[in-house]
């Protein structure tokens, strides 16, 4: 659902896929081919936040700020499953990692990759390309080439998905049974595990 908050109203991009159980509330400007998954919570009022274009926020994040605060996620930011972005700067073709939370007026320059279930406490700042993770989270080493080809890989998947579901989506009612000689769809992404053997 989309909100007005005050005089905000969000400014979204009509290539970009908003799933009507999320919420995006007030001072919010979402750009192009943008995923926004079921339940996550955008909230404009006391800040904005803006999403450019090939970003994607997943399922059960929580984007939001203290008041005067401007949330940035820079082009092809990935943010993963359950993760919180509170009042920070995330860099193009940034990865959070899945129930991370990113801090007060934290800045990730470009290219780097946060580890699922990490912490980065407020006003921390950390160049491009470090690979980051623990609580608090530190610089692990830096991201390489092969790591940052396989994130930028998975973030064109959700690229392409707003399309997809504007195509091909809809609420439906459940089959009762398998259907015979239908399996599971298999995707031909390769896991971080699967791309480096």
């Amino acid at each position: 659902m989309i909100y007005r908050f005050q005089k905000h109203i969000p400014v979204i991009d009509e290539s970009a896929f908003i799933h009507p159980q999320a919420a995006v509330t007030g001072n919010v400007i979402i750009g192009k081919n943008v995923y926004i998954g079921p339940g996550a919570a955008i909230r404009g009022d006391w800040g904005g936040i803006i999403i450019e274009d090939g970003c994607n926020v997943q399922e059960n994040c929580t984007i939001h700020m203290f008041p005067g605060v401007t949330v940035l996620l820079k082009e092809g930011a990935h943010i993963g499953h359950g993760a919180v972005i509170h009042g920070a700067r995330i860099g193009r073709n940034c990865l959070i990692g899945m129930n991370s939370v990113i801090m007060d007026n934290v800045i990730l320059e470009d290219e780097c990759i946060v580890g699922a279930m990490s912490f980065i406490k407020a006003e921390e700042k950390f160049p491009s390309r470090s690979l980051i993770a623990g609580n608090p989270a530190k610089i692990i080493k830096s991201v390489s080439d092969e790591m940052i080809r396989w994130k930028t890989e998975g973030t064109a998947l959700y690229q392409a998905l707003p399309k997809q579901m504007h195509e091909d989506w809809e609420p439906c009612e459940p089959l009762r049974q398998l259907p015979e000689g239908l399996d599971a769809q298999k995707s031909e992404y390769k896991s971080w595990k699967e791309s480096k053997g």
